[in-house]
């Protein structure tokens, strides 16, 4: 059990990317002992205080599971797509998940 560790699931009503994650996020957690939070995000002004890169968003311990993404801005409602080595994708990889819980 990890109790010290938290992952945050952030997103926002209307994008379908955070439904897709959720399972694979609760698998995970649950094999890491973590905690997940799911946590909406539902103005301009929330996605900006909270540096939202948009939905679906997926931290462990604040910090987001994408490489790089501490230096990106563009804060905002809307649908996230990630660069992946098979191309966009509408979700973090898994194995980027995994990596981030195993630090």
């Amino acid at each position: 059990m990890r109790p010290d560790v938290v992952v945050e699931l952030l997103y926002f009503e209307g994008c379908p990317g955070h439904r897709s994650v959720l399972p694979v996020l609760e698998r995970l957690v649950a094999e890491a002992g973590a905690e997940l939070r799911q946590r909406p995000i539902e103005t301009p002004e929330e996605a900006a205080a909270e540096r939202f890169l948009g939905s679906p968003s997926v931290r462990v311990n604040g910090v987001d599971v994408e490489a790089g993404a501490d230096r990106r801005a563009g804060f905002g409602l809307e649908c996230r797509l990630y660069r992946t080595a098979d191309g966009l994708a509408r979700m973090p990889p898994e194995e980027w998940i995994a990596a981030a819980l195993a630090r």
